[in-house]
């Protein structure tokens, strides 16, 4: 009786190389959501920052607390880590604020914009 011997060295590693290409695959995903996530946070925290700022600045503008409007909200947007890019005080005392704020990874900033005024 003949023995047939089967070549398996010709795929021997490849199952190897197989996950491990899955897994740059998997990791490469989860990278790109992870940056995702951190860009929705930061747009967050943005939006936060432009309607605390603009709340704050609607306060001084009514005379509630002492200061100017837009300074008062540049500070409470420093506060938060973001800068005030634009602040407008129309009539009525309705304040008009936007934000921004840096992302470290130097792909452009999360913005912000919120409007406040006295109760109707």
């Amino acid at each position: 009786m003949r023995k047939f011997r089967t070549s398996t060295q010709r795929e021997r590693g490849a199952g190897t190389v197989l996950v491990l290409a899955l897994g740059a695959v998997v990791m490469a995903m989860l990278l790109g959501l992870l940056l995702l996530a951190q860009a929705g946070v930061m747009a967050s925290r943005a939006a936060a920052a432009a309607d605390l700022a603009a709340l704050a600045a609607a306060d001084a503008a009514r005379g509630l607390t002492s200061g100017e409007p837009c300074s008062v909200a540049a500070g409470v947007a420093g506060k938060h880590d973001a800068k005030l890019t634009s602040c407008t005080v129309a009539a009525g005392d309705v304040v008009e604020v936007g934000t921004e704020l840096a992302h470290f990874f130097q792909w452009g900033a999360a913005t912000g914009r919120a409007r406040a005024g006295p109760p109707p």
